[in-house]
Formats: structure tokens, C-alpha cells, sequence
């Protein structure tokens, strides 16, 4: 791992706090595995950015590491100190074998230590019976279509070793969100339990749908005719459609409200769905239109500007 989080997401000690939450999700998307499936750089640049964000994403982990409290593996630097000041001991009867900081986590260190006592497996008899350890957190980033955050759903994640693992998205998702899989993280040390799979989800945008807290926002076009004389037109929504009417008279920008239409958190109440009107014309312009429009405004001249000189 690199020994400067900062520079495996691209930026400086400077950046906010925003700043690193948008580089790595570029990074996640860019070069995520399942999305470069045998490339080894691209898994190398994705796991380098899940440990630097890990590290970065809460201010006082990172002020810690910034004062030197902490190495970019979260690891605390006078706790390897006291190892190495151990190791070189003159009362360390293990002093001649290995030496424990050269090992790069607990397990290394426990097992070499047991090997020093003679047992060469650590975990039988002696000081190494019982000892049990917590697997490691593993951090994942996963795409997921609009729909399914709003709606909830099933989706699967391939893990770096090629294997398959299903995530339940909760109803209302937001975009961001992490997921914590218990259990689904690096094995745990002798009887420890396995570390956690925790999945940061980011919401791909829908190609007209849009959402504000709970509430869903639609921009809905419609006709000339339905805009002057009214309509009942379907209307999409995160459910399906429903038909929605169009009060005559309606004008571009008016917004009609669906209650109850939008986001249907876990908890609280639903949100409602808006339905922002834009008044379209037709592609072209007959003549027929055109003297019918000019015989109107000659008798029914009004100014919808009127009150807006400077």
C-alpha cells in the first residue's frame, strides 16, 4: 500500500473533505474490477483508493494520520515502535530469530513468535493456544440503476477473487449509502470471527426521473391542445403509470403534485412526485395554425410580461 493516501486518489493534504469523497468514487467507477475484469493495474489503482478513502473519509482519523498518529494502514506508529524497541531488546530471549516488526500484521507477528517457542503451527499448547483475531473490513463500490435504490431490489457484487456475492439494496437508498454484509470481509486469526464487507453504493442518474429528499421531480411535456384545452395524460412514475390531469390553460413550468408518489422510505413518511409541465410546439408551423394565431391575438392581445421593464 502506498504510504500517502493522498496520492493514490490523486490529490493533496489540502483537499476537502467533498473533494475526497468525489476522487474516489471517479476511481471506484473507473477502474473497479468487475468493470475490468483482468487487469491488474486497474485492481491494484481500486483497492489503493477503497484503503486512502477508508482512511480519509472521517476528519478525525484523518487529522490523526496527518499529525503522524497513525501510518496509512490505520496502524497506531508508537504500537510498532514499542515491537521493534521490544525485539531489540537485551532481556528479549527471542532477540536472535525474526524480529516481529518485520512482519506486516498480528498474525505474522503471533506466528513468528510461536515458531520461536517451537511450535511451528502457533496454535497448539503454550502462549498461541486461544488466540483469536477479527478479519480484516473489506471495502467494495458498486453501481446501481435508479430504480432499484428508490424501489429496493437484489443485486450481486464480484469480489476481486472472481467469486459472486448478493446485496440486498434497501428501499430508498441514497446515493453514497455504504452497506455493511456481515461476515463477508478477510477470515478472522484461529476462532476470530471474519471481518465485514461494507459496499459504498453509488446511484447511476435516470434518463427522466429525479430525486429531491423523497419526493421524485419529472419534467412531463405536453401539446399545444392539451396545454389550452386541458387532457388526462399517463404519466410515469417510480411505480408505473398513472394518468395525470392537465388543467386547461396550463403553461410551461406549473407543477402538479402526485401525493404519495415518491421515495417510500424505511421509516417516515412518503414523498410525493412532481410533475413539471413544459409546453411543446410542433416541429413545424402549417399555415393553418399560423392564421388561426394571428386572427386570435388580434382580439384576445395579452402580456404575460407586463410589470417586468427595469
Amino acid at each position: 500500500m502506498s504510504t500517502d493516501p493522498y496520492a493514490a486518489l490523486g490529490l493533496t493534504k489540502s483537499a476537502t473533505t467533498e473533494e475526497i469523497k468525489k476522487a474516489y468514487r471517479k476511481i471506484a467507477r473507473d477502474h473497479h474490477p468487475d468493470l475490468n475484469p483482468d487487469d491488474a493495474t486497474s485492481e491494484a489503482k481500486f483497492k489503493a483508493a477503497s484503503a486512502a478513502y477508508d482512511l480519509l473519509k472521517e476528519p478525525e482519523t484523518r487529522a490523526r494520520f496527518d499529525r503522524g498518529e497513525i501510518d496509512a494502514s490505520g496502524q497506531e506508529q508508537q504500537q510498532r515502535q514499542y515491537y521493534r524497541d521490544f525485539a531489540q531488546s537485551a532481556d528479549n530471549p527471542y532477540r536472535r530469530g525474526p524480529q516481529p516488526g518485520d512482519f506486516a500484521d498480528a498474525s505474522d507477528i503471533f506466528s513468528e513468535f510461536m515458531r520461536a517457542r517451537g511450535h511451528p503451527g502457533g496454535g497448539h499448547g503454550g502462549f498461541g493456544e486461544g488466540f483469536n483475531a477479527r478479519g480484516q473490513d473489506a471495502r467494495y463500490a458498486l453501481e446501481v440503476d435508479f430504480l432499484t435504490a428508490v424501489n429496493g431490489g437484489k443485486t450481486r457484487i464480484t469480489l476481486p477473487d472472481g467469486q459472486g456475492l448478493g446485496v440486498a439494496i434497501p428501499q430508498g437508498t441514497q446515493d453514497g449509502r455504504t452497506i455493511r454484509l456481515r461476515g463477508k470481509g478477510s477470515p478472522g486469526f484461529g476462532d476470530g470471527p471474519a471481518g465485514d464487507a461494507l459496499v459504498t453504493l453509488s446511484v447511476r442518474p435516470h434518463r427522466f426521473f429525479r430525486r429531491d429528499g423523497n419526493d421524485i421531480v419529472l419534467t412531463l411535456p405536453i401539446t399545444l391542445d392539451e396545454a389550452v384545452l386541458g387532457a388526462k395524460i399517463a404519466t410515469p412514475t417510480i411505480d408505473g403509470s398513472v394518468n395525470l390531469s392537465i388543467p386547461k390553460g396550463a403553461s410551461s413550468g406549473q407543477v402538479l403534485r402526485l401525493r404519495g408518489r415518491g421515495v417510500k422510505p424505511a421509516k417516515g413518511t412518503p414523498g410525493d412526485q412532481r410533475v413539471e409541465l413544459s409546453v411543446v410546439m410542433p416541429s413545424e408551423i402549417d399555415d393553418e395554425l399560423a392564421r388561426f394565431m394571428e386572427a386570435w391575438r388580434d382580439t384576445h392581445r395579452y402580456d404575460p410580461r407586463k410589470g417586468m421593464s427595469a
